[in-house]
């Protein structure tokens, strides 16, 4: 299974020693831009304590993310990492634009139980919540990535459920699958 395919990161896999536990040979290729989508936090996943991040559509609004190339050999270890046969996120197929203006079509993954939209203003549920943890990686993740300072600084404001981990949880969490 030959060849190389380009993935759209917009969650932990921002951060090159999260991606590289299951897929050694991603490289980042550039800061990129989903259009007419937003970042959302769902399903509660045990591994951060929290809930994950994921894209919904949204005309108007977008998600930074990174572009990784990745070997088509660790594309099962990708989806694994995702949970696709657990049902937790699925694959879809995306254009994203790159500062250059160009376009790239990558893989990337939506949760299967999209959330639906929060109005402002409205108090967010705790399971619809991030860990403090998961949104640490995910801010180290855009920072290392390049993305725009605006974006970083949304990032930052983003409401989270206060759960920091134990000890060198982020290592664990880091460099476990």
């Amino acid at each position: 299974m030959g060849g190389k395919f380009f993935y759209f990161a917009y969650g932990s896999n921002l951060l090159a020693k999260r991606i590289h536990i299951n897929n050694p040979s991603a490289i980042r290729i550039s800061a990129a831009k989903l259009k007419d989508f937003r970042l959302d936090f769902g399903t509660w996943a045990e591994r951060w304590r929290g809930a994950v991040a994921t894209i919904v559509p949204e005309k108007g609004k977008h998600v930074w993310g990174a572009v990784w190339e990745i070997d088509k050999s660790n594309l099962a270890d990708l989806d694994r990492q995702e949970g696709v046969n657990d049902g937790f996120y699925f694959p879809m197929q995306v254009d994203v634009e790159k500062p250059s203006g160009e376009f790239v079509n990558c893989r990337s993954y939506q949760l299967c139980d999209t959330p639906t939209k929060i109005s402002e203003g409205v108090i967010i549920p705790e399971n619809r919540l991030p860990s403090a943890l998961y949104l640490d990686v995910v801010i180290q993740g855009a920072i290392e990535s390049g993305l725009p300072d605006d974006y970083i600084s949304q990032l930052k404001k983003i409401q989270h459920n206060g759960y920091e981990g134990v000890g060198n949880n982020l290592q664990f969490l880091v460099s476990s699958q």
